[in-house]
């Protein structure tokens, strides 16, 4: 039984426990890197400091800082800039559309993190397929690729890219100069919007309008009028008092009161025998209340005809949108009823889209998930505060109102003068991103109190929860066990020929696991069996670093891709219809181009 006092086989079984734990999604990606940090501490695979040394790391505060100066970009308006570049010259056919949309979008990804960017771009996509009445679903898929190909242009494209630098440094190879990838980076990214603008249209679906209606949420059985009868026990209660939306499960929408129509904030509002309430619930909640209640269930006259949202429902005083989950809200995991979403937000949730499969019934006891998308109705100044929350995205086009769009020139100059500094090597990326940083608060790009409201510690917590993983690795000598036997194996085949295994095996982790993850692991046994095999390690390194961005396969391989997921109206094999043919063409290519720039 000594063997299982064996430090290799202890990290075999953490690493084969953590793939299960990342596939089957017990917990969230950051907490499962938390708990595996943890477990690493009390097997003794590295120290305490070790344990929570990734809260230190440099590359954990340059993807924190990279965040911050983000959202001075964004809070400047910088973005409105591009946008109104896209509404000009993107055209009226899904080819020129894409292509324009590419090589505006996608390059800002080299320098600001693709995931803010898409999530600011994504209502102004929306917006623009609406006055071109083209699907969304023919230009989100494109939207999510060419921000990530665009990530792999420099080095603080992505978290990734900034965490492999890390790693590459920790392991002796130094890390990654700012533009030392570019050459790889610019072709694959030309290569990669070529592909989506000649074949995209072709495989991309038709699937949902421009502009929400009752017919993509399938509403008709979930919405109905009641009148408050005589004898109903509701007569001279207010609704709040009444508890008929917590007992029941329903949402009241509206009350019509002898042809005046009152909306929200309802929770006041004295019942009348008489009044007739538009209630969101299935059919047994209304039938309970019906009996319990004393009220009396109209026909179906109000969505007999399947009208638009805007025409029912989005009245003078009431709105309604759709708004997605993000990844960094604290909202994953919670249900609407935990949240008191409809108190803290004044706003009630008409129906839930998760991928191609509808929620209506029974929302209140359906826990949240990462790019879940919700059918919301409220006041519009509701939905204000919706706009500056970073828990949610309101996906319809935000105006420039609140934007500090004079400093726009300012953030665009600071920005600059990162990128200049570190590609100069006159200071290391985490120094020259945090004079960045307090430049865009001292200038007023950035409030003081935004800064921490603009980090998504999701990611600062999964990093700093993953680097002790691979300390472990090294620390029990799993990288050198699991080098040599990959350098066995392997041995006869050519420096190519790895360089593609490597890529694929790294793709295969992204998507099962989480692109960070895949680095953490991948990059020392890349690195470990090239050495062996006298071969270039950076060469390894790159195209790992490359493997695990490149994710298109599947909408949860890449986080961009679970955003456009909902409001694309996308269903699963639709990314790998698209994206099988892109990931095939860029594993060939990009070790290629590497192993050519770069040598072997």
């Amino acid at each position: 039984m000594s063997f299982i006092q064996d430090p290799v086989f202890l990290m075999l079984v953490v690493l084969i426990c953590s793939l299960i734990a990342f596939v089957a999604e017990w917990l969230p990606v950051d907490l499962t890197a938390l708990a595996i940090a943890t477990v690493l501490i009390l097997l003794g695979l590295v120290t305490p400091e070790e344990g929570i040394a990734g809260f230190g790391n440099a590359a954990t505060i340059t993807v924190m800082l990279m965040f911050i100066l983000s959202a001075g970009i964004a809070k400047t308006g910088v973005i409105q800039i591009v946008r109104d570049w896209l509404m000009k010259w993107g055209g009226k056919t899904p080819s020129r559309q894409i292509f324009v949309m590419g090589v505006l979008v996608g390059p800002i990804t080299a320098f600001i993190n693709n995931t803010a960017v898409v999530a600011v771009f994504l209502p102004i996509v929306e917006e623009w397929c609406k006055k071109q009445n083209v699907s969304p679903s023919k230009l989100l898929i494109p939207l999510s690729y060419v921000t990530v190909l665009g990530g792999m242009i420099t080095v603080i494209g992505t978290s990734t890219n900034i965490l492999a630098s890390g790693v590459s440094k920790d392991l002796g190879y130094g890390e990654f100069g700012l533009f030392q990838f570019t050459a790889v980076g610019v072709i694959t990214f030309a290569v990669g919007l070529a592909y989506l603008t000649l074949f995209a249209p072709r495989l991309l679906p038709d699937r949902k309008s421009s502009s929400p209606n009752l017919a993509n949420y399938d509403l008709k059985d979930y919405m109905s009028e009641v009148v408050i009868t005589p004898r109903s026990t509701l007569i001279g209660q207010t609704l709040k008092a009444s508890e008929i939306q917590r007992k029941f499960d329903v949402d009241v929408l509206e009350i019509i009161r002898d042809g005046s129509h009152f909306a929200q904030p309802l929770a006041d509002k004295v019942l009348q025998a008489g009044d007739v309430l538009l209630i969101r619930g299935g059919r047994d909640e209304l039938l309970s209340l019906k009996v319990q209640r004393g009220l009396d269930i109209l026909p179906e006259v109000k969505f007999g005809q399947q009208p638009t949202i805007e025409d029912e429902l989005d009245t003078g005083e009431d709105h309604i949108a759709e708004v997605l989950i993000l990844s960094n809200s604290r909202l994953v995991g919670s249900t609407l009823k935990e949240m008191r979403f409809r108190q803290r937000y004044n706003a009630t949730v008409l129906a839930i889209r998760r991928g191609e499969d509808l929620v209506r019934d029974r929302m209140g006891k359906v826990p949240l998930r990462f790019g879940d998308l919700l059918l919301v109705q409220g006041p519009q100044s509701s939905f204000t505060g919706l706009q500056t929350t970073r828990e949610l995205l309101v996906l319809e086009q935000r105006e420039a109102e609140g934007l500090r769009v004079d400093k726009a020139w300012i953030a665009i100059a600071i920005i600059l003068g990162v990128i200049v500094v570190a590609a100069l090597n006159w200071a290391p990326i985490l120094v020259t991103a945090l004079m960045g940083v307090m430049a865009m608060v001292i200038t007023g790009c950035l409030k003081p109190g935004e800064i921490y409201g603009s980090v998504r510690w999701d990611v600062i917590f999964l990093l700093a929860g993953l680097i002790p993983l691979g300390t472990a690795m090294e620390n029990s000598g799993t990288t050198d066990w699991l080098a040599q036997r990959l350098a066995a194996i392997g041995g006869g085949a050519s420096g190519i020929v790895l360089l593609i295994i490597f890529y694929l095996v790294t793709n295969l982790l992204t998507e099962l696991l989480s692109n960070n993850a895949a680095v953490i692991l991948m990059i020392p046994i890349a690195a470990g069996v090239a050495t062996s095999l006298e071969l270039n390690p950076m060469a390894f390194i790159f195209t790992v670093t490359f493997a695990a961005s490149n994710s298109y396969i599947t909408p949860i391989g890449y986080q961009t891709n679970t955003m456009v997921y909902g409001p694309g109206g996308y269903k699963f094999f639709d990314f790998t219809r698209v994206g099988l043919p892109l990931n095939l063409i860029l594993t060939v290519i990009t070790p290629l181009l590497i192993a050519w720039l770069y040598g072997l």
